[in-house]
């Protein structure tokens, strides 16, 4: 628990030193002023988390403190000491941002026990603070993993939108990263510090949604024991990031284009309007356009939320991203399950770069993680990895009609199979494989790095 330094300030010399002696044995650090002037001079030239003061002094009185106090370092507590209290003087110190207020004589047990109660806040906020930077160094920009060309072009159009009140809609196949995309975007806007709220349609019943989203008064239907905060009153002032928006049925989608057009709700069962002021961001795997022009979603609301577009790119078209991916997947997961695996071996990486990734990259982490735990050696080898893994499942990345991974993943997917093989045909030895391929050895080690083989041969 933090260590606090008090400042008590009051005129009564006995008073000071009473109070000095006993809160220094008990672990904090004490300044004493016998006046508010000298008090304020001396919070002014040191760390002070707390002041005690007295209420009645002359010149500066405890409420003119209070109010210079909370001028200077709004973040000061404050605590009012008087043995003049009155209920009218208690509110007006209240109002005016005191911590709290004691009356004289002072009980010691309930000085104590304030001052306690000052600390485990401080501590909490401090903690607080800790876990949101933690949280805004976690989906920074610059932490999402990619080297790939197309995902650089998403995370420069979400950092342009990012302090913008736009509506953003994000598309891409399931496991791609959506939410990390979204989450991006609120920690890196001016919305940071209020609240990032998730719901996801596709887990809701119908009954259950709106109930979700705008909230519900008690007795509004069947189960409904309790009034309920939606989902848009918990974001107030924060982001929404409504995931498969795509699956919201037609009834609740003309309320939600209310409560992004006007920025109001209306709870189930409830007659009054809430206003919000909400970010919206939205995910979806499905043609939005095509559902349009089935009826099964609203073209006004898709102009709304399609403010903005951002589209994520499947594993398969970044393949060039995988072995940057494993990497990192193997050193959190390593840490996590505290295993000395460090790498995959090139046979294991070879098989790794040929699936195609119906799970995205969700699904390499899987079978990262999986791997990590199963290894047993300090590199992951293709036994290691789910059979299934193996298997061709869609057309070869070497066939030449088949464009759907791109130039660069099948060029690099060419060069790491003809070095492999020639590795092998040489034991490993990259000088006499170097020389098979007709190129130098230096040549050959800058491509072993750079195709994510760099040691595992």
């Amino acid at each position: 628990m933090i260590k606090l330094t008090l400042l008590i300030i009051d005129d009564e010399e006995s008073q000071l030193q009473s109070l000095k002696s006993f809160l220094s044995r008990r672990d904090y650090e004490v300044v004493t002023a016998s006046d508010g002037k000298a008090g304020f001079e001396l919070l002014s030239n040191n760390l002070i988390d707390v002041v005690l003061t007295d209420y009645r002094m002359p010149e500066w009185d405890g409420f003119t403190v209070l109010k210079k106090v909370k001028e200077y370092n709004p973040e000061i507590d404050v605590v009012l000491m008087t043995a003049y209290g009155s209920i009218e003087d208690a509110v007006d110190i209240m109002k005016a941002g005191a911590y709290d207020y004691l009356s004289k004589p002072i009980d010691l047990d309930e000085l104590e026990s304030l001052l306690e109660r000052i600390r485990e806040k401080r501590f909490l906020i401090s903690e607080n603070k800790l876990l949101k930077r933690q949280l805004e160094e976690k989906f920074k920009f610059d932490s999402i993993i990619s080297e790939n060309g197309k995902m650089e072009e998403v995370l420069n159009t979400a950092g342009r939108v990012a302090s913008s009140k736009a509506s953003v809609l994000i598309r891409g196949e399931s496991g791609t990263g959506k939410e990390l995309i979204a989450k991006a975007i609120h920690y890196t806007s001016q919305r940071k510090n209020k609240p990032f709220i998730t719901v996801n349609i596709s887990s809701l019943s119908e009954n259950l949604l709106e109930s979700e989203l705008f909230g519900h008064e008690k007795g509004s239907f069947t189960g409904a024991t309790n009034q309920r905060t939606g989902r848009f009153e918990e974001a107030n002032g924060g982001t929404l990031f409504i995931d498969e928006v795509g699956d919201i049925p037609l009834q609740a989608q003309v309320k939600l284009l209310r409560a992004i057009q006007f920025g109001e709700i209306q709870k189930l069962g409830g007659n009054s309007i809430v206003k919000v002021d909400v970010r919206i961001i939205t995910a979806t795997h499905q043609n939005l356009e095509e559902m349009i022009s089935k009826n099964e979603f609203r073209d006004d609301l898709f102009y709304r939320l399609n403010v903005v577009s951002i589209h994520i790119p499947s594993l398969r078209q970044r393949k060039s991203d995988v072995p940057i991916l494993v990497d990192h997947f193997i050193k959190k997961h390593a840490a996590q399950n505290e295993k000395n695996v460090t790498s995959v071996t090139s046979e294991a990486m070879d098989q790794l770069m040929k699936y195609q990734y119906p799970g995205n990259v969700r699904e390499l982490e899987n079978i990262i993680e999986r791997a990590v735990v199963l290894s047993r050696d300090e590199f992951v080898t293709k036994t290691d990895l789910p059979n299934h893994i193996g298997e061709i499942t869609e057309k070869k990345i070497f066939d030449p009609t088949d464009l759907e991974d791109g130039y660069e993943a099948k060029v690099k997917s060419f060069e790491r199979e003809i070095i492999t093989e020639a590795l092998s045909r040489t034991n490993g030895n990259k000088s006499a494989a170097a020389r098979m391929l007709d190129i130098t050895e230096r040549h050959l080690r800058s491509r072993l790095e750079i195709l994510g083989l760099k040691n595992k041969t």
